[in-house]
Parts: C-alpha cells; sequence; structure tokens
C-alpha cells in the first residue's frame, strides 16, 4: 500500500498532553511537540509562557489517512480537550492554552467544519466550541525536553493528574485506534 502521509498541527492546551494521545495512535507515524499561531520565528518555550508571541502550544501530527483518516484524528483531538474554554485548559490558562486547528489545506479544514457542526448539533458539550480554524504558517518544534514528555516523565505529578487521565480516556473510548505492542 502506497499511500501518502499528510500532516497536521493541533492545538489544545498543554502540548505534553496531545502528544502522549497521539503517539500511542495507529496510523500516526510521528508527533512533535512545539509552537504555531504566532508572529515571532523560532520562539522559545518562555517566550511562548509569556503570551507575547501569540503561539499556542501545538502538535504536529504526521499520520497515514488509509489508516486513519483526519476526521477521526479531530473526533479523538475534541475528546481529549475541553474546546469550549477560551485560552484556557483547565488550570493552564493563556493564549499558548488556546483550541486550534491549523489546517494544512481547504479539505482539512472543511473536514474540521464539518466535525466541529456535528458536535454542536449532538450537544455534546454545554457551551459553544471555540476552536480556531486557522490556516497553516509554521511550525517550530519545541525545545528536546519538552519532546516525549510522558513517556519519560511519567510519575511527574502534572502527567500523573493532568496527562494520564486523557491518556486513559483515549483508550477507553479509541481503543480500536490504540498501537498495539
Amino acid at each position: 500500500m502506497n499511500t501518502q502521509l499528510q500532516q497536521t498541527v493541533l492545538a489544545g492546551g498543554c502540548f505534553w498532553c496531545l502528544e502522549a494521545v497521539f503517539d500511542q495512535v495507529r496510523g500516526v507515524t510521528d508527533v512533535v511537540s512545539g509552537y504555531s499561531g504566532g508572529k515571532r520565528p523560532h520562539p522559545t518555550y518562555e517566550q511562548v509562557c509569556s503570551g507575547a508571541t501569540g503561539h499556542a502550544e501545538a502538535v504536529q501530527i504526521t499520520f497515514d489517512p488509509a489508516v486513519i483518516p483526519f476526521t477521526d484524528l479531530l473526533h479523538i483531538f475534541f475528546t481529549i480537550h475541553d474546546p469550549t474554554t477560551l485560552n484556557r485548559q483547565g488550570a493552564d490558562v493563556g493564549t499558548q492554552y488556546r483550541s486550534a486547528i491549523f489546517y494544512a489545506n481547504e479539505a482539512q479544514k472543511t473536514e474540521a467544519e464539518k466535525v466541529i457542526a456535528e458536535l454542536t448539533a449532538e450537544k455534546l458539550f454545554y457551551n459553544p466550541i471555540v476552536t480556531q480554524l486557522v490556516p497553516f504558517e509554521a511550525f517550530y518544534p519545541a525545545e528536546e525536553y519538552h519532546q516525549e514528555y510522558f513517556a519519560r516523565n511519567p510519575s511527574q505529578g502534572y502527567c500523573q493528574f493532568v496527562v494520564a487521565p486523557k491518556v486513559a480516556k483515549f483508550k477507553q473510548k479509541y481503543a480500536h485506534y490504540l498501537i498495539r505492542d
């Protein structure tokens, strides 16, 4: 099977959470934590955390659409974060924690609009979805210590109390997409 891999960039709060989940999705070939949606080239974590750069913590996902369709990636994405809180995820507050889909092309934009419309019609969330749909411009990988953070630090407090429950929710709801060892 010779399929073309695709990429998308998603922001939904702390990138450690998103990376930890998407690393376990069958059909995802690579997940990189980083920054997207801002104006400053090659920002540092400290600069992004200040809120001054306009970047969101995000993950760049490379995937095989023959194994996992983009629509299914989006359903996982909307399951593991709260898309109804503007510039915040739980205790993480600021524009760097906003919910955003940085679509690579018009097809991804259309699929994202459809998924948001479906979720809205299903009334899955009490409040309206505020996830931004933004054309992809640039992605900057985060510092090395942020990469595979959950895998390398599962006992760290934030990982145990914030990341692990999101991973568990994914495993429960999307077991059919879980990579089997």
